[in-house]
């Protein structure tokens, strides 16, 4: 049997007591690589209390000497850095670059909550009235966790736990059973830190551990990634449960193209967001709006940029598009493709039913473009996940931003224009928490807000910069007034 991975609870690596488990696989090769437990709600609840126990003095501990802590993390992180990247390929099925580029963004917010003594300053005014000061301050709200998908296992968690334990609370972490061995390997680095016991944690499981974590009344807050109707479901247990929580959810991104628009880079770039690791991302295109004689010159390119992507095991070289996680979502992908086609469209590049020389058993979707999807089709709404585009036809802007403005999604929307005022009016009036002006994977820097909008975000604040700092603590204001007799005592 392949390696069972523990949990991290007060310091400690346990076996979780269940009897139950979940296969991980590599991808690419359909091979079994290690089994995550499925732990209890026991052992979760072990978990928040040993955080609890351990959150009064890392509260008291200065910020200062907390984000030493993570200046020690950020340098053990790049010197693992290419170790870190073949094993979120091996378990995520992306490419070597696109961990890498993961692993990046997770030092980058590591660097920004590095910042946390200025970040986390409050602010005060002498004087509101004769003799009385009042001031704000930011204080931690205690034991937080957060609940990760698996498709960007290295990045994610670290869009909250810098900023959680930086800015004093404790941190418990639920990663996505399909890919829970880069949280595993990244919480062994931070077991090499010497953190005090309780501060990280980080728990295997599935709806149990969530509901724990959800119900706990020793949880304050969580923050959460995933699919439309699971963030919808988190969200609204955490809020009956009283708990802050951010819960990102799903997408159906659109792009406009432009008849003024550099078609070769368009196209080049449309389809990095479209294809990259395998459209298994939130911030994926996942429909291109072709404006007037933008069509005949986007999609003989787009077409031509499909056929020809490097399909394949993610840490071989040359490889730009590795599989989807499971068997199970190639499946669904490939019957999406098969509805789209039933309902009206036309599969223009055709990615199903495809191998990979040496990889047979891998779970490929190759590039998919549909053309011709009729609005009334449920595909036309659904988020596929996965390696496919599709293509509609606008008279202009106008109608471009009708559609874009129809969906329930508003995670991202993109523009190619060499117009100006083209840009400043569609970044205006869509509907979008991300926009791309010439860019196709509007992702926010670390120090910046992760901002969706609409059915793709449940919350107020989001994850990183200085929303995450605000997430992470509540405010006091302390009125004070010392009358001038009371000093001449001294």
């Amino acid at each position: 049997m392949k390696e069972r991975l523990s949990n991290y609870i007060g310091g400690t690596w346990r076996t979780s007591q269940s009897a139950h488990d979940e296969r991980v696989f590599n991808p690419a090769t359909g091979a079994v690589i290690a089994h995550a437990p499925l732990s209890t709600a026991e052992e979760t609840a072990e978990a928040v209390a040993a955080a609890r126990e351990a959150a009064p003095a890392w509260r008291m501990t200065p910020a200062l000497d907390r984000i030493k802590y993570l200046f020690r993390l950020k340098r053990l992180f790049e010197e693992h850095l290419d170790e870190l990247c073949r094993l979120c390929t091996d378990e995520c099925g992306k490419t070597y670059a696109e961990s890498n580029g993961e692993l990046q963004r997770a030092i980058e917010n590591i660097e920004v909550a590095c910042g946390i003594p200025s970040l986390m300053q409050g602010y005060n005014n002498e004087d509101i009235a004769r003799g009385i000061d009042e001031h704000m301050f930011r204080e931690p709200l205690g034991v937080v966790a957060a609940i990760t998908p698996f498709n960007f296992p290295g990045m994610i968690p670290f869009w909250f736990l810098p900023y959680a334990i930086a800015t004093g609370n404790c941190f418990i972490l639920k990663p996505s059973e399909k890919t829970p061995m880069t949280a595993t390997r990244l919480t062994e680095l931070m077991d090499m830190i010497e953190l005090p016991r309780g501060v990280v944690q980080l728990v295997h499981g599935g709806k149990e551990v969530v509901d724990t974590l959800l119900d706990h009344p020793g949880v304050a807050a969580i923050s959460f990634v995933g699919s439309t109707p699971t963030a919808r479901y988190i969200y609204q247990r955490a809020a009956a449960n009283g708990k802050r929580a951010q819960c990102q959810g799903g997408a159906k991104n659109p792009v406009v193209i432009m008849p003024d628009a550099d078609m070769d880079s368009a196209a080049r770039i449309v389809a990095d967001a479209a294809f990259g690791c395998a459209g298994q991302r939130c911030l994926a295109l996942s429909q291109a709006i072709l404006i007037g004689s933008a069509r005949e010159a986007f999609l003989e390119r787009i077409i031509a940029i499909a056929e020809t992507r490097k399909v394949g095991y993610g840490n071989t070289e040359g490889i730009e598009m590795g599989p989807v996680i499971r068997a199970e979502s190639k499946a669904r992908i490939e019957a999406l493709i098969a509805q789209a086609q039933h309902d009206g469209a036309r599969v223009t590049v055709d990615g199903r039913g495809k191998h990979v020389a040496g990889n047979e058993e891998g779970f490929f979707v190759f590039p998919t473009i549909l053309e011709g999807l009729p609005d009334t089709s449920d595909v036309a709404r659904t988020e596929i996940f996965g390696p496919v585009l599709t293509l509609a036809d606008a008279p202009d802007l106008d109608t471009a931003i009708d559609m874009v403005n129809g969906r329930a999604h508003g995670n991202m929307a993109c523009i190619f224009t060499s117009s100006g005022g083209a840009a400043r009016r569609f970044r205006q009036e869509v509907s979008a928490g991300n926009v791309g002006i010439n860019i196709g994977v509007a992702a926010p820097m670390a120090f910046f807000p992760f901002s969706g909008w609409n059915a793709s975000f449940f919350g107020d604040l989001h994850a990183q910069g200085h929303h995450g700092v605000e997430f992470y603590t509540q405010t006091k204001v302390v009125v004070e007034r010392w009358p001038k007799e009371w000093s001449r005592k001294f």
